[in-house]
C-alpha cells in the first residue's frame, strides 16, 4: 500500500494554516505527484497563507468534475507531527482531516491514468485555509465552481462509509454594546450597564435555538467591563449560528438584527458585525439522482448522512453545483492528537472513486 507511504510523507510536514512554509511544502509534494500523471498546475499565490493550487486536466466535450480538498491542518508546529500505525489504523495530523482524503483522490486519479493513459475533464482544487474558515479561498472556489457539473469533496467518510449530502450553514457575529461608565459606589445611577444589556441579549439569542429543525445559536464569548467597582461602559458578545435550511438562515439574520437594535437597558446602543461563513448545503433531488447512478456504477448500496459541521462542500453547493462530500477515509479524533484513520477504508474509498472516475472517462458524463 504505497499510498500509505505517501500519506506519511505529507503528514510528517506540519501544515498548520498559519504555517505558510509548511502548507506550501505539502502543496509542492502534491504538485509533483499530480504533474506526474498529466495535470497542469495553476498556482494562486498568497503572501500570508499557503498558495491555493488548481490542478487542471485537458478538456473535451462532456461533463466536468471538480475534486476538492485542503492541505492545511489545525495543529501548530511542534504539537502533533508524528505518524504511526498498527494493524488497523494510521495515526497523525490530517490522516482523516484531510490529507487522507487527498491521498484517496490522488490514488484514484493514478488508477485512471494507468488504465487510460490520460485524464480529461477532471480538475482538483487544493486550498490552504479550510481549517480557519476558507475566508480567502472561498472566493476562488466560488469563482471556478461554475465551470463544473459535479463536485466530489474528500473530507472523512462516515463510520459506515456514508457520503455526506447535507451540512449546516454557519455564521459568526459580534454584537458590540455601548453603555456609560460610572463609579459603582458613589454614582451608581449615573451609569448605563453594558454588561446588563448583554445578559438580556444572551437570553434572547439563546431562545432562537430550535433543536427540532437543527438550529443552534451559541453565545460563545462575552467580554465586557472594567472592574467590579465600575458600571460597565462596553461589552461584546461573540455569537455563532448554525442552521439546516435557507429559511432558518433568514429567520436568524432577522432576529440577530432585532436583538441588536432593541435596548433592554435604557440608554445602551448596539452594533452588529459578522457574516455567514459558509452557507447551508441542503440535500437535493439532484444529489439523490446522482447517488442512484453511482450505485449502478459500483453495483453496491451507498449510505448517506447529513452533518452539523461545515466544509468547502458548503461553498460549492451554494453555487448550484451537484456536490457530494465524505469521499475520504473513515477516521475519528480529528482536531485532536488522537486523530486516526481506518486502513481498510482507504482501499474502499479508492476503489469507489476509481470506478466513478473510470465511468466518467468512458462516457464523459455520470448523470
Amino acid at each position: 500500500m504505497k499510498y500509505l507511504e505517501d500519506l506519511e510523507k505529507i503528514c510528517r510536514i506540519n501544515s498548520f494554516t498559519q504555517n505558510k512554509k509548511g502548507v506550501d511544502r505539502v502543496g509542492k509534494q502534491m504538485r509533483e505527484w499530480l504533474e506526474n500523471i498529466g495535470f497542469i498546475t495553476e498556482v494562486h499565490e498568497r503572501a500570508l497563507i499557503g498558495n491555493h493550487l488548481l490542478f487542471l486536466s485537458p478538456k473535451t466535450e462532456g461533463k466536468k468534475i471538480l475534486l476538492l480538498g485542503h492541505n492545511d491542518t489545525v495543529f501548530p508546529e511542534g504539537t502533533f507531527e508524528e505518524f504511526t500505525q498498527d494493524s488497523n489504523w494510521v495515526y497523525g495530523a490530517g490522516v482523516c482531516d484531510m490529507k487522507g482524503g487527498n491521498i484517496v483522490a490522488l490514488e484514484a486519479l493514478r488508477n485512471i491514468y494507468k488504465k487510460n493513459g490520460k485524464i480529461e475533464n477532471i480538475d482538483f482544487l487544493l486550498v490552504s485555509d479550510e481549517e480557519s474558515g476558507s475566508d480567502d479561498s472561498k472566493y476562488l472556489t466560488v469563482k471556478i465552481a461554475k465551470n463544473y457539473d459535479y463536485c466530489f469533496v474528500f473530507e472523512a467518510g462516515g463510520k459506515n462509509l456514508e457520503l455526506v449530502t447535507g451540512r449546516k450553514g454557519v455564521g459568526t457575529f459580534t454584537i458590540r454594546i455601548k453603555g456609560r461608565a460610572s463609579h459603582a459606589g458613589t454614582s451608581y445611577t449615573k451609569g448605563i450597564n453594558a454588561n446588563l444589556e448583554a445578559s438580556y441579549k444572551l437570553i434572547e439569542l439563546t431562545k432562537l435555538t430550535n433543536l427540532k429543525v437543527g438550529t443552534t445559536v451559541n453565545v460563545g464569548m462575552i467580554n465586557g467591563g472594567i472592574g467590579a467597582n465600575t458600571i460597565s461602559p462596553s461589552c461584546e458578545l461573540k455569537v455563532e449560528i448554525r442552521y439546516k435550511s435557507n429559511s432558518e438562515r433568514d429567520r436568524l439574520l432577522d432576529e440577530l438584527n432585532r436583538v441588536t437594535d432593541k435596548s433592554f437597558v435604557e440608554g445602551t446602543k448596539s452594533k452588529l458585525d459578522g457574516l455567514i461563513q459558509r452557507d447551508v448545503m441542503e440535500t437535493t433531488d439532484r444529489q439523490i439522482e446522482l447517488i442512484k447512478k453511482l450505485e449502478e456504477i459500483i453495483n453496491s448500496k451507498i449510505l448517506t448522512e447529513e452533518r452539523g459541521g461545515v466544509s468547502d462542500a458548503n461553498v460549492v453547493a451554494s453555487c448550484g453545483v451537484v456536490t457530494l462530500d465524505g469521499f475520504g477515509p473513515f477516521g475519528d479524533g480529528d482536531h485532536t492528537v488522537r486523530e486516526r484513520a481506518l486502513k481498510s477504508s482507504f482501499k474502499s474509498r479508492i476503489d469507489l472513486m476509481s470506478k466513478i472516475l473510470d465511468y466518467h472517462q468512458k462516457h464523459k458524463t455520470i448523470v
